[in-house]
């Protein structure tokens, strides 16, 4: 995974295919567990990419069973932010 120029600051991506949509249960979830990490944490759909720590904006891109979605963090936890919140998207219901 590429680091940046500071090597205390990484960056870490996953791709993740939902099981379920990104209805509010699981948004909830995602945005909490993203909100206690230090990294910068982004899920992109499409064309848009939102705060993974904001649950509105998790609503809004109306993310459906069956589509792929990309975390991306930057910070010092990335690696270890990406790996926890690809489980809970990927087991979401």
């Amino acid at each position: 995974m590429p680091t940046s120029s500071d090597p205390t600051v990484t960056t870490a991506a996953a791709d993740v295919v939902l099981p379920a949509h990104l209805h509010a249960r699981p948004a909830g979830h995602l945005a909490q567990a993203a909100a206690r990490f230090l990294s910068s944490v982004t899920l992109r759909h499409q064309d848009r990419t939102v705060d993974a720590a904001g649950i509105l904006a998790l609503l809004g891109l109306g993310a459906t069973a069956g589509s792929t979605v990309t975390l991306q963090a930057e910070g010092p936890d990335a690696e270890t932010a990406v790996r926890a919140l690809a489980e809970i998207l990927a087991t979401a219901e």
